[in-house]
């Protein structure tokens, strides 16, 4: 059965999304109206757009700056796309200032956790392991103690799986995913850099 979308439904949808109308349309009718089921629908169908485009070649987009606290705190970001036309948009262009503010307020020290040294990880899980044994834990229980830490580990320094600070029902790469979802085109984050007045260079 084919329900009638009404154009409140569809803008709601795309202000809170950022996707294009048709897509909005589309997820709206797949979902029967309902709102939040449309959003994860427009979610799924950007992280599927993003796997297929894995291997596409971002060369193109823009490198932005946010400044905070009176000048004592600033962030650079290098965010990427696949042509000159997208991130030329002011939706691609609100993405990098955002994740430029995301950076100054929650110091990330990597952009995923793949970028994590394999001794750093190790590291963390013995301490967590070590942690949960001096609480009399058993083996097992530790263990899964240590690998839950270890998740809020990640979700803490790693920048793509921070909690957006605009909006706690997303993380970073769900903005990415909308912006893909929305453009049709490969996003990333290539590289960025938090300053802080008076902190010693690394």
């Amino acid at each position: 059965m084919i329900m009638d979308i009404t154009a409140d439904q569809v803008k709601l949808l795309r202000e809170r999304t950022g996707a294009g109308m048709m897509d909005c349309k589309r997820a709206l009718a797949e979902s029967g109206g309902d709102i939040e089921k449309a959003i994860d629908y427009l979610r799924k169908k950007g992280a599927a757009t993003a796997e297929k485009r894995a291997d596409r070649v971002t060369n193109q987009g823009l490198v932005e700056a946010y400044i905070h606290a009176g000048g004592r705190i600033g962030a650079i970001v290098e965010l990427n796309c696949e042509t000159d036309f997208v991130a030329k948009t002011d939706g691609f262009k609100m993405l990098a200032r955002d994740i430029a503010m995301q950076v100054a307020a929650m110091n990330p020290k990597y952009i995923t956790r793949d970028d994590v040294p394999k001794e750093i990880v190790d590291h963390e899980m013995d301490i967590y392991r070590t942690q949960a044994m001096n609480e009399k834990k058993p083996e097992q229980a530790a263990e899964r103690i240590a690998q839950d830490k270890l998740e809020k580990y990640f979700q803490e320094l790693c920048l793509l799986e921070q909690t957006f600070i605009k909006d706690s029902g997303k993380t970073i790469k769900d903005l990415i995913l909308e912006m893909t979802a929305q453009t049709g085109e490969k996003i990333s984050i290539r590289r960025f850099r938090r300053f802080h007045l008076g902190e010693n260079g690394s």
